[in-house]
C-alpha cells in the first residue's frame, strides 16, 4: 500500500489505466499475431494513399473486425494516407499496415503512392506551357 497526495492509503493493485480509456486490446490481438501485411507484397509507407473501392461496397462486412470497419469508414469520406488512417483510427501504424493488407486482399480498398517530387515536371516548364496556351 502507498499513500496518495492526501495521505490516505490506497491499493497499488488497481488498474493502471483510467475508466475513460476503455477496454485495452493488445495490437497483436487485432492482427491475429501477424506483423506483416498479407501475401499481396505491397509495401505500405506513411504516405501511401488508400481509397475505398466503390465497386466492393458491402462485400464481406460480416467477416471484418471492428478495426477493419473503422478504416473503411475513414476511407468513405476521402482518400487517406496511412498516417492519417493510423491517427484517425487511434491505432499503431504497424497494426494499420496489417489491416490494410487484409482489406487490399479482399478488394475493399485500392492503394496508390504519390508521385515522388523528383518525377514531377519542372515548374518552369509548366509555366512555359501555360504561357504558350494563353498565347493561342
Amino acid at each position: 500500500m502507498t499513500e496518495d497526495m492526501t495521505g490516505a492509503p490506497h491499493e497499488q493493485s488497481s488498474q493502471w489505466y483510467d475508466s475513460e480509456a476503455g477496454p485495452l486490446v493488445r495490437p497483436y490481438a487485432m492482427t491475429g499475431g501477424r506483423t506483416k501485411p498479407g501475401p499481396t507484397g505491397v509495401k505500405f509507407d506513411l504516405i501511401t494513399l488508400v481509397t475505398l473501392d466503390p465497386g466492393a461496397s458491402g462485400l464481406g462486412d460480416d467477416t471484418l473486425g471492428p478495426e477493419h470497419r473503422t478504416l473503411i469508414d475513414l476511407c468513405r469520406v476521402e482518400t487517406q494516407s496511412l498516417a492519417e488512417l493510423s491517427a484517425g483510427a487511434d491505432l499503431p501504424v504497424g497494426v494499420v499496415r496489417v489491416l490494410l493488407g487484409d482489406l487490399l486482399e479482399l478488394g475493399r480498398v485500392t492503394v496508390t503512392r504519390p508521385v515522388p517530387p523528383a518525377q514531377l515536371p519542372d515548374e518552369r516548364i509548366l509555366r512555359e506551357v501555360i504561357a504558350g496556351l494563353r498565347a493561342l
